[in-house]
């Protein structure tokens, strides 16, 4: 049988929290990244608001989901590149619409 006697509570669990807390981090931006994206989706598809206005309010939703759940900075410099991303789809979308 086993020589070692078992204490609750000794072992260190150093490595398993870190990764259960970057798990909840990857989750939480994940989630709020699907959000946005399928946000201004419906708002300018479904709903028919212009790209801009529905941009505008995905933007405005984006940074305050980050203050309400403290994401810091770099969630800030996400929803700036996702901004800058939407607006390279955009244009793209307008490049190819005047070329047909």
């Amino acid at each position: 049988m086993a020589t070692h006697e078992f204490h609750h509570g000794e072992m260190d669990i150093q490595d398993q929290k870190a990764t259960w807390d970057g798990f909840l981090t990857g989750s939480v931006w994940g989630g709020l990244i699907i959000v946005l994206m399928i946000g201004h989706a419906v708002l300018s598809i479904a709903i028919g608001l212009d790209w801009t206005i529905s941009l505008g309010i995905m933007a405005i939703v984006g940074f305050a989901a980050g203050l309400l759940l403290n994401l810091g900075g770099r969630w800030m410099a996400t929803v700036v590149v996702l901004i800058g991303l939407a607006l390279v789809v955009q244009a793209f979308i307008w490049l190819f619409g005047a070329v047909l």
